[in-house]
């Protein structure tokens, strides 16, 4: 496509045999969330094979801490898009001192993609669908190949597509875990307190979902965590999290 690669769809075994684990793991574990869903399958059954996907955002210390707790060595994948927040580059580095976690694994866009598609850099003006491609989808998806399954800190209350989000799932022929699903704001907030962890440098500017420069403008009290991502545009998120996306994904 246009002189990079677009991301191959599984073979029919490996999604099948994705979505058949997802249902077991549901039935022996979908009572489970948080710390206790964690415990399972890092220290069971995905010892080895599963990795943490951090934005290190608003909320993210949360999960990370919940993860250090159990295992600090756990793989955490860290997106660096090259358009974020240098307060999100240092708040990374004291999380990571913060918490002991051993195997932070920063992964950027490659170079030949951006210097065909994004050589001035602005793409995200011109077509934010394939700046995000190139930025996160594309790296996302090379950093995981050695997995079987992931993490991630998306909840239900940050609304849109994750309305319905399930702490279990199959996606491309891995298994997605997303063990705050059901977490309030009022639950992180209380986490945050308990676990004594310092907030994001950007949260007390109102910023309440933290992506990239461009695209991420704080949000008013009462909206949607996700109400300063992409403002004034229909797209709501990056594509990370959707089966084989592609940049002509709406």
């Amino acid at each position: 496509m246009n002189g990079f690669v677009e991301l191959q769809r599984p073979d029919d075994a490996k999604l099948s045999g994705a979505t058949a684990r997802a249902e077991v793991l549901r039935e022996r574990y979908g009572e489970l969330e948080g710390e206790a869903l964690l415990r399972v399958m890092l220290e069971w059954e995905y010892k080895g094979r599963i990795a943490l996907v951090s934005s290190f955002g608003a909320e993210a210390a949360v999960l990370l801490d919940m993860v250090a707790r159990i295992d600090p060595a756990t793989p955490v994948i860290f997106i660096d898009s090259g358009k974020l927040f240098h307060h999100t580059l240092t708040y990374r580095g004291i999380l990571v001192r913060r918490l002991g976690l051993s195997d932070v694994r920063t992964i950027e866009p490659i170079p030949f993609d951006l210097a065909g598609h994004d050589p001035d850099g602005a793409l995200w003006q011109r077509n934010p669908n394939l700046c995000c491609y190139l930025r996160k989808v594309l790296p996302l998806e090379r950093a995981l190949g050695g997995f079987d399954a992931w993490i991630t800190g998306r909840k239900r209350d940050h609304g849109g597509e994750r309305g319905g989000l399930q702490t279990i799932e199959a996606v491309d022929g891995r298994i997605r875990f997303n063990p705050l699903a059901h977490w309030s704001p009022e639950n992180i907030d209380d986490a945050f307190r308990e676990r004594g962890l310092p907030r994001h440098p950007l949260s007390d500017e109102g910023y309440r979902s933290i992506g990239c420069v461009p695209c991420t403008e704080p949000a008013e009290a009462d909206a949607a965590a996700r109400d300063g991502r992409w403002r004034g545009s229909a797209k709501s998120e990056c594509g990370i999290h959707h089966p084989r996306w592609s940049p002509t994904h709406p």
